[in-house]
């Protein structure tokens, strides 16, 4: 064999190694994971403390459909404009046909905990299990407690209308590697911490993000695009609100600014859902948000 020739096929093995290694790298990165739930499904859920997270969660916000009058029908399709396409809220009520009625405790504690559906696929981050990830065992377990007894629609949920590469679920196992961390950015012994990044998850619209989708924590806070592309979603960083720790929490509570303005669009949703919780709570989300580095 000539050199060239045994040049041009040392290139040729080196080309089909480097890219079979990178299929597996690549299986690796976007197989399901798993983990072990017997003593997870061991715990009991308590449907008070439960309905708590459900709120301090915001589930309703994206998850209860337009007719915001029938309180508690997860019934889904509220709609999510970004550069990656159209993401549409699914229906997660109790409806064995077209919710998640079917789901067993491990079936919903993988959906909060690893953004996998029950056959193992991934879920877009559209769906904040980046922040919902860090919540407590005994959390997902209260709070499926209260899922249940919530009502059923039977109304199909919309399929996403995503652009290409962006509709391929199995990629989203490589997002999940480089973007979905287990720690906090704030204190986490403190219990703000853990009400305001993992229950509230406020980070996930006042936090700007990367091309990949995935939050600048060195940004914590400072206000982000709009994912629709109208406006901008304010900053909530202490240098920038400049409101109190009681008028934050009243803001929580009952969607008026210290200057008697109405909180309006996606920031109505959350005050609806955190208003149920006690002044306690929204104290603690005020007193984080104060002590944002």
């Amino acid at each position: 064999m000539k050199i060239r020739e045994r040049v041009t096929f040392r290139r040729s093995v080196f080309i089909v190694l480097i890219f079979t290694l990178g299929l597996i790298f690549h299986f690796i990165l976007t197989s399901p994971k798993e983990i072990q739930t017997a003593s997870i499904l061991a715990l009991d859920g308590d449907l008070v403390k439960g309905e708590r997270i459900f709120y301090a969660a915001g589930c309703g916000s994206c998850h209860i459909g337009s007719d915001r009058s029938k309180n508690l029908l997860l019934t889904g399709g509220t709609q999510f404009e970004t550069q990656f396409g159209t993401f549409y809220a699914p229906n997660v009520s109790m409806s064995k046909d077209y919710g998640i009625g079917k789901w067993s405790s491990e079936d919903f504690y993988r959906a909060i905990k690893l953004g996998q559906n029950p056959e193992g696929k991934h879920y877009y981050p559209v769906f904040p299990y980046t922040s919902y990830s860090r919540m407590s065992d005994q959390d997902i377990m209260d709070l499926w407690g209260f899922w249940k007894t919530l009502p059923v629609s039977d109304e199909p949920s919309k399929e996403h209308k995503l652009f290409l590469p962006f509709n391929m679920r199995s990629n989203i196992g490589v997002w999940k590697s480089l973007f979905m961390k287990e720690e906090f950015v704030g204190d986490n012994e403190n219990p703000s911490t853990y009400l305001v990044e993992a229950l509230a998850h406020c980070s996930e619209c006042h936090t700007p993000r990367n091309i990949f989708g995935a939050m600048k924590t060195k940004q914590w806070m400072r206000g982000a695009s709009n994912p629709s592309g109208k406006g901008k979603i304010p900053s909530i960083h202490p240098d920038d609100l400049k409101w109190t720790k009681e008028e934050i929490a009243e803001y929580l509570s009952s969607g008026l600014t210290p200057n008697y303005d109405v909180a309006g669009g996606n920031m109505a949703l959350v005050v609806e859902n955190l208003s149920k919780l006690s002044k306690e709570d929204l104290l603690l989300i005020a007193s984080y948000i104060k002590n944002v580095k």
